[in-house]
């Protein structure tokens, strides 16, 4: 007994004093400094300096962000660095190049070192949060909704909040919609500062939802609260939308996106609703089809486009239900098409629904064209939410209308261009196969000759003999 437990403590003393192997090889190589600094919005530069007893031969950079996504999704950069035994490394990540991420992303990163003895390091995952901090940003929290914002007091927050709250309170009694996590909202004191804080939007975007993320950021001023309410709606509308017809197989056309978002708010307001009045009257309405991608970046069509897809979807509301119109978006994030699934519970598809839409609301009937396909448009905005309505809304210049991809008809009258002639390589073939056949019969004819002379000659031997 008394050799066991000497042995026992012999054994316990040399595995105090000898750390495990993995526990060496986790320590061969050591990280500081690891950080991220952010030049909001422009950039997120990662670095870190990394130390070993063997000289540093790899190091790569594994980043991204919390979104929702189809799978797990790893970006890998690898910085440049001179290899030795203490190492510095740093990336950049231009967002100019890649795409902005919204304001309050999660951003994550980790680093993978290897050096010459054999040793590999995976350094503990970090993450950041990717905000300006040029503004003193507060926080009112509850109910499923932080609120973030910044240059009011502390009564202009809690009444976005408490807005935000019963926003999404009402939309899940009317529409069942709910949010599957918490919804973070950041108002900008300014639509300057929010079209800032996000690259490359139109001039007219006053509110922007990301779902993947479960953002949503807005421009609010003290002197346009109440427009900010309605807004918060709309861009909560798409949030819920976005969880609930989240798929790596389907797709939300964008006048049934943006349709619901203003139905989500409460409807039209009186411009918007003169503005669809008089494309109704002069019968100007875009065809619905060409409304399922992007909408223009011209303010006037963006709001028209947003008028004529919010009477459509609450036709199809009013006509049909609002049951209906959960189905719909589960056959959507189901993969079906709009127009298999419009045809499918409504007894439609796009054209039929525009014809019964049109009749409803007593306009002209639709100009049937030969291949209805979307039109071209300049850029995606599907969760944007448009100034138009808001005090000085009208003050905003438009931005310089792009030139949009379609098919000219021929200029100066000029004979159109020959079609391109398929050559007809019938002969060509045929004698190919007869050059083919011959080369084969010649070749068969040498070897049969040497084979005669080759037999003769072995005869003539054997005579001799």
């Amino acid at each position: 007994m008394r050799f066991r437990t000497k042995t026992i403590l012999a054994l316990a003393l040399v595995l105090l004093i000898l750390p495990p192997a993995a526990a060496q090889a986790q320590s061969a190589i050591t990280v500081s400094r690891d950080q991220a600094a952010l030049a909001f919005p422009d950039t997120i530069t990662f670095s870190a300096d990394f130390e070993s007893s063997a000289e540093i031969t790899s190091v790569t950079l594994e980043y991204g962000t919390t979104e929702q996504t189809c799978g797990t999704v790893v970006a890998k950069a690898i910085p440049q660095f001179t290899p030795g035994k203490q190492v510095s490394a740093a990336w950049t990540w231009e967002m100019r190049q890649s795409g902005s991420q919204p304001p309050g992303a999660q951003v994550w990163w980790r680093w993978r070192v290897a050096d010459a003895a054999g040793n590999q390091q995976v350094t503990q995952t970090r993450s950041v949060t990717w905000l300006d901090d040029d503004h003193d940003w507060q926080l009112f929290t509850g109910s499923g909704v932080n609120l973030h914002w910044y240059g009011s007091d502390q009564s202009f927050g809690q009444e976005l909040h408490s807005a935000a709250v019963l926003a999404m309170a009402r939309l899940a009694s009317e529409t069942g919609l709910t949010a599957e996590q918490p919804v973070d909202l950041y108002i900008y004191s300014n639509f300057d500062d929010m079209r800032e804080a996000i690259l490359y939007e139109p001039s007219w975007t006053g509110g922007m939802a990301f779902p993947e993320y479960s953002i949503v950021i807005i421009g609010i001023s003290p002197d346009n609260i109440e427009w900010g309410k309605t807004t918060e709606a709309h861009e909560l509308t798409h949030v819920l939308v976005g969880h609930l017809t989240f798929s790596c197989i389907g797709d939300v056309p964008t006048w049934l996106n943006e349709g619901l978002a203003v139905w989500g708010e409460g409807g039209l307001d009186s411009s918007s609703q003169e503005r669809l009045d008089k494309a109704i009257a002069d019968n100007t309405l875009f065809p619905l089809r060409s409304l399922s991608g992007a909408f223009s970046e011209i303010a006037d069509k963006a709001d028209l486009s947003y008028s004529q897809s919010y009477s459509v979807v609450k036709f199809l509301i009013d006509s049909y239900g609002k049951d209906k119109m959960t189905e719909l978006l589960l056959a959507l994030r189901d993969g079906e098409t709009i127009d298999d699934a419009l045809q499918t519970l409504y007894g439609f598809n796009i054209e039929g629904l525009e014809d019964a839409w049109r009749e409803g609301i007593g306009a002209a009937p639709r100009q049937a064209a030969p291949n209805p396909t979307p039109t071209a448009q300049p850029t995606p905005v599907p969760t944007i939410r448009p100034i138009s309505g808001i005090p000085g809304a009208a003050d905003i210049p438009s931005p310089t209308p792009r030139a949009e991809v379609t098919s000219a008809p021929n200029p100066l009258g000029q004979p159109p261009l020959p079609e391109p002639q398929t050559p007809d390589f019938t002969s060509s073939r045929t004698l190919i196969l007869i050059l083919t056949a011959g080369c084969c019969l010649v070749i068969l004819v040498l070897i049969a000759a040497l084979a005669f002379i080759f037999i003769r000659k072995s005869q003539r031997k054997e005579g001799d003999l």
